[in-house]
């Protein structure tokens, strides 16, 4: 009864090795930070990279940027890339979006240029690299702000600053006073021996 049993276990295992593909299981990861914030007018960088259960080459892998405005289902196309970079040609990503990748680090970044406010919204990164084509996609939530707002570390620091340069601006004029009286003395010292000498009117 054991023997049937074993026999039946032992099956599935042996075809995991001898059937191809299901022994190993491919599968691509991607890392994105959650969110980016950027000034209104300036350059940021989407930052996406990969991992992948088959070899990278230049000719296998294809990237696909979308963006997702806030509030909408719909997506439009960012950049894509398969062989070399393919920007936008039309919509408002035009002119305003460049490679910054490098397909054999597994580095497949993007660059938006003079963010303005409307590209508020989420940016989905997809890789795919043949034959290994499962796996989740990024996303980066990016905020467009209007200028960039001051923490209360940098305020302090510069407040501090300029105490210090306020305390080293009187302490030079304190210094400089200070030897200034005490050339001022000894000039007056070396002077009043002289004078008492030609008043004397014993000395021939």
């Amino acid at each position: 009864m054991f023997y049937p049993m074993y026999r039946i276990w032992l099956l599935p295992l042996l075809g995991g090795f001898l059937v191809p593909g299901v022994r190993h299981v491919s599968g691509i990861d991607i890392y994105t930070p959650k969110e980016v914030e950027a000034v209104n007018g300036t350059d940021v960088k989407l930052k996406c990279t990969f991992t992948s259960t088959h070899p990278v080459s230049i000719q296998s892998v294809t990237v696909s940027w979308n963006f997702r405005a806030i509030n909408s289902g719909l997506e439009e196309s960012v950049f894509y890339y398969q062989d070399v970079a393919y920007p936008p040609t039309q919509g408002r990503f035009k002119d305003q979006a460049v490679w910054s990748g490098d397909i054999l680090r597994r580095d497949v970044s993007i660059t938006l240029l003079n963010v303005p406010s409307t590209f508020n919204g989420t940016y989905i990164c997809q890789v795919r690299n043949r034959p290994d084509v499962h796996g989740s996609n990024g996303e980066i939530f990016l905020r467009v702000v209007n200028k960039v707002s001051l923490s209360e570390i940098s305020i302090l620091a510069a407040a501090a600053g300029g105490a210090c340069a306020v305390i080293l601006i009187l302490l030079c004029i304190f210094v400089a006073v200070k030897i200034y009286r005490r050339k001022h003395m000894e000039l007056d010292t070396d002077m009043q021996p002289r004078e008492h000498v030609r008043k004397d009117p014993t000395v021939l």
